[in-house]
């Protein structure tokens, strides 16, 4: 059995420092996760962390840019969520403080600090966009794709469910940044979300808040990512160039990103495997896990005939 080892650490890449946790035998393959908007490397579920390392994994997991315990990133640059939406619908540019493709070169920063060649990537939801982006301008670099409730981001593909869109442009919701007041609003929230058919006790999602909150709390970072993600725009033209196994997961009721979305990455990736699963939504629920770690193991053990030499 591999020594389960754990190294934590801040390391300065692509002009930003980046926190991160690293799990597992050195030696090992390693598995980059990258999480998705506002959320910290703690939403990666520890089980399912603890899991990777135990199939003979190497787990790496960083809070992204402008959250976590990892550095701010802004340009100053003001921006109206709700006009900028508009604008993203048809096409119009959008002046941002970063893209994700600014964030696709922070994995890349990280890992020449961390020293590694490739790795097999894992993203959720804006992790899933911020992987995608990664496989297709760093081919040569990533071993395998898993993608989790993700999408292309194109304009023409179904937005959030109303209320949760509303919420997430801070419509409709408590406003105050103490701290009962801001985890009672993330808890309607991920009550929305939520998958209805694997349901969390709600003193287990009140646990993780309330540690988040402790950990770190970074509204106006979430703000710069939910821009991001808009100013980025479709890239459904880039997906082609993936050129590794490719998993694309998505759940059948996932209010936040339809799953069209993830149905449009497998449809524009090359030989990648689409798997629906009915009754999820935008979670890790950890009734799920076992068969989230089944899917990732299978794919990065699939032969990538484009690293053979």
């Amino acid at each position: 059995m591999n020594k389960h080892r754990i190294e934590t650490n801040n390391v300065n890449c692509n002009g930003i420092s980046l926190h991160y946790i690293d799990e597992g035998n050195i030696n090992n393959p390693p598995i980059l996760l990258v999480m998705g908007l506002g959320a910290q490397l703690t939403q990666w579920p520890q089980k399912m962390v603890d899991a990777l390392v135990e199939e003979g994994f190497r787990v790496i997991r960083f809070d992204n840019r402008d959250i976590g315990l990892s550095a701010q990133a802004s340009k100053n640059i003001r921006f109206d969520l709700a006009r900028d939406s508009m604008k993203a619908r048809i096409g119009l540019p959008i002046k941002n403080n970063y893209t994700l493709y600014s964030m696709v070169e922070d994995v890349a920063g990280l890992l020449d600090a961390l020293k590694l060649e490739n790795v097999h990537i894992v993203g959720a939801s804006m992790g899933g966009m911020i992987s995608q982006l990664f496989s297709a301008l760093y081919p040569h670099r990533t071993l395998s794709l898993t993608s989790i409730m993700s999408t292309t981001n194109e304009s023409t593909l179904p937005l959030p469910r109303y209320d949760i869109l509303f919420n997430l442009m801070g419509f409709g919701v408590e406003k105050g940044h103490e701290k009962d007041i801001a985890v009672r609003r993330t808890l309607k929230f991920w009550k929305k979300i939520s998958s209805p058919d694997y349901p969390t006790p709600e003193d287990e999602i009140l646990a993780r808040i309330a540690s988040d909150y402790e950990r770190s709390y970074r509204p106006s970072g979430t703000l710069r990512q939910t821009h991001a993600i808009m100013a980025t725009g479709g890239f459904r033209h880039l997906l082609h160039r993936i050129n590794c196994p490719t998993q694309v997961i998505h759940g059948n009721k996932d209010p936040l990103v339809h799953m069209k979305g993830g149905i449009a990455s497998a449809k524009a990736i090359p030989g990648s495997k689409l798997e629906i699963i009915n009754g999820m939504g935008h979670d890790f629920p950890v009734q799920l896990l076992p068969k989230l770690v089944e899917l990732i193991t299978l794919n990065a053990r699939q032969p990538n005939y484009s690293m053979v030499s």
